[in-house]
This record gives C-alpha cells, sequence and structure tokens, in this order.
C-alpha cells in the first residue's frame, strides 16, 4: 500500500473535499509546495489567487482555485483553509475571462479570476 495522509480542502462556506491523498500541491506566498505523506511540519499562507491539486489514494486529481487562506501539515495531514475556493469544474471559465478582460475589475477579482481560469487550464492539460 502507498503512503496515504489525511487531507481536507475547506473554504469559508464549504467543505469541499475530504480524504486520503497521496500528494498535496499549493502556491505559497514562499513558492509552489508540494506535501507528500511524511513531510514535515510546517504552516504556509496561500496566496490570493491560487491553485490546489489533491492526488487522491486512487489515483484521482482534484484541482480547486484558492484565494487567500492558508494550510498546516504535519506527518499525517494536511488541511488547506481558503478564504474562497471552488472546483476547476465548477469554473464559468467565460465569466472568469470576461473578469480578466474588465478593465474596472478590481486586483482582487483579477486574481480571482486567474485563479479559476489556472485550474480550469491544469485539468485540461493533465
Amino acid at each position: 500500500m502507498a503512503a496515504e495522509m489525511s487531507v481536507d480542502l475547506v473554504a469559508v462556506e464549504r467543505l469541499l473535499w475530504s480524504g486520503q491523498a497521496s500528494f498535496v500541491s499549493a502556491q505559497t506566498t514562499e513558492g509552489q509546495i508540494g506535501i507528500m505523506p511524511g513531510h514535515e511540519p510546517l504552516l504556509g499562507q496561500l496566496v490570493e489567487g491560487g491553485t490546489v491539486n489533491i492526488v487522491s489514494a486512487d489515483g484521482e486529481r482534484i484541482v480547486a482555485a484558492v484565494h487567500g487562506g492558508f494550510f498546516s501539515v504535519t506527518a499525517t495531514t494536511v488541511r488547506v483553509l481558503a478564504e474562497s475556493a471552488e472546483f476547476a469544474g465548477e469554473v464559468d471559465v467565460e465569466e472568469a475571462r470576461k473578469v480578466l478582460a474588465d478593465t474596472s475589475a478590481t486586483e482582487e477579482q483579477q486574481r480571482a479570476a486567474q485563479a479559476r481560469v489556472r485550474a480550469v487550464e491544469q485539468v485540461a492539460n493533465a
């Protein structure tokens, strides 16, 4: 049996995913980080408008656009606590691209739209 860890992906408004995984990657203020079972404990801050990738124990790839928050890691658990998050499959790509093209959109709206598009592209390029 491959090594696994317990992973929770939680946004303020809902629990997106919870289960066993073999790998998690996230964009942090310190750069991209990949977590595997047995990783050293750490606490990281998620970037505004980033993505989180999870490879479940059965090999399914879960990709979510996240906006802010943090994650905590122990040897056996990863908890991703985002201000907001949505699965790549939930993203309205056309709407996100409209926000990116809108010069009156705020910087926060632009970052969130970039994360949504990036999440969809990561799934499409897998």
